[in-house]
């Protein structure tokens, strides 16, 4: 029997990047996924490429920083597949830019994507989770909400935030079996960093222990060990996962 099979599965942001990865990496183990972003794959567009997983996912387009399209995904999750036992919060977009020079329409959208998305999705969840005495939340927060960076004051703020909501929530949620924890990614290789030149990625990879950037997969096993059994006595912690750039 796979580890996650009969468990039915959030992902939030799970049409691509890291969500995709976790999406992949949940159906493999045997879950039934619920891919839920802002914008859904392409009509031409093979979104899971294994064909007998096909019947075991759906996705959903959901804009996670309004609570009226949270609470209808929601309800139409319960409604098909009868509980959640899941959540990953992985929904996440970047606005950067200096300061001074930041909008306060950027600051808003990445606070309300990434730190009210985070809060709305487990709000709306968390009742099923709580009734069912059982429930595994997975939040993907960022080493920068840890050291910051410059130019990302907003998603700084976000991320950080993020790890002040994991810690304050596990508190809460101990008693009725419901852990949540919290990932905290490095630089992982997406579309954009694919574009830097070879010396541009070598000046950020000097920084990195390992030496080479996380792949989405990485961080989809550490979702899943804190998903398991296996992890059934950690609750509010973060755990990064980035080549040992931060110690």
């Amino acid at each position: 029997m796979k580890r996650f099979e009969n468990k039915v599965v959030v992902v939030t942001g799970g049409c691509r990047g890291i969500g995709k990865a976790i999406v992949e990496s949940f159906l493999a183990e045997g879950a039934f996924v619920w891919a839920w972003d802002y914008k859904l794959p392409d009509e031409n567009e093979v979104f899971i490429e294994n064909e007998k997983y096909r019947s075991r996912v759906r996705t959903v387009q959901v804009d996670v920083s309004s609570s009226e399209s949270v609470n209808n995904a929601t309800q139409k999750v319960l409604d098909e597949s009868g509980r959640i036992d899941i959540l990953v919060n992985n929904a996440g977009i970047t606005r950067d830019n200096l300061l001074l020079r930041m909008t306060e329409s950027d600051w808003d959208a990445v606070i309300n994507t990434n730190l009210k998305g985070t809060f709305l999705c487990t709000k709306a969840i968390l009742h099923s989770m709580m009734n069912q005495r059982y429930g595994r939340i997975i939040n993907i927060s960022s080493i920068v909400g840890e050291i910051g960076n410059a130019g990302q004051a907003n998603y700084s703020a976000s991320k950080a935030g993020v790890i002040g909501f994991t810690k304050s929530l596990a508190k809460e949620v101990a008693s009725r079996n419901i852990l949540v924890n919290a990932i905290a990614p490095g630089y992982v290789r997406t579309s954009m960093t694919e574009k830097l030149s070879p010396e541009q990625k070598e000046t950020f990879l000097e920084n990195i222990p390992l030496r080479r950037e996380a792949e989405p997969e990485d961080i989809a096993r550490v979702a899943l060990f804190l998903a398991s059994d296996d992890a059934s006595y950690i609750t509010g912690q973060v755990i990064n996962v980035d080549g040992g750039l931060v110690m």
